[in-house]
Formats: structure tokens, C-alpha cells, sequence
């Protein structure tokens, strides 16, 4: 095997890995509609670092670390976007909205 193909395939399977790592955990937040125990901070932290890579991906033109920096990306988004949905006050919030 080609010496390039196989870091191409390591570096691939290791963003992949690193990609779908939260995608547990989103999928408990959306069935449980909970997001408390979720750190806003950590994922702030996480999406500043994966918005650095993907600009680093872009400037090097690797395609592998844009792809699935991009798809951590927009998983990281979605799990800020529910952690704010779902933050306790806000569910009662919405218990007096259709009380």
C-alpha cells in the first residue's frame, strides 16, 4: 500500500472517529429534551478550536480535515443551539406558556 494513501486513510478514519464523537450525545439531548448537564463552555471552547481547524484545512487545501472539522462543526452547533433551547428556565417558561 501507498505510503500517502494509507496517512490519507489513518488521518480520514481519525477525523471520522473525532466527528461523530458528540453525536450520542445529541442524540440523547433531542430524545430527552434535557441539555442540563451539557457545558456551554466546553462547547464554546470546542466550536473556537473547530472553526481553527477548518480555516487551517481550508489555507493547507485538506479536503479530509475541512469535511469533518465542518460536520463537527455543525454538530457542535446544534448541540449549543438545544443546551440554550432546553435550559431549565426556559422549560418553565414555556409550563406557564401553556398552562
Amino acid at each position: 500500500m501507498d505510503e500517502r494513501l494509507l496517512i490519507q486513510i489513518i488521518g480520514i478514519s481519525a477525523g471520522i472517529c473525532t466527528a461523530s464523537s458528540l453525536l450520542p450525545q445529541l442524540i440523547k439531548t433531542l430524545k430527552k429534551k434535557e441539555a442540563e448537564d451539557i457545558s456551554l463552555i466546553m462547547l464554546i471552547i470546542l466550536l473556537t478550536g473547530l472553526g481553527l481547524w477548518m480555516a487551517y484545512g481550508f489555507l493547507k487545501k485538506d479536503i479530509p480535515i475541512v469535511v469533518t472539522n465542518c460536520f463537527s462543526f455543525i454538530i457542535n452547533v446544534l448541540l449549543i443551539f438545544l443546551r440554550i433551547k432546553y435550559k431549565k428556565g426556559n422549560k418553565d417558561a414555556q409550563a406557564a406558556l401553556n398552562s
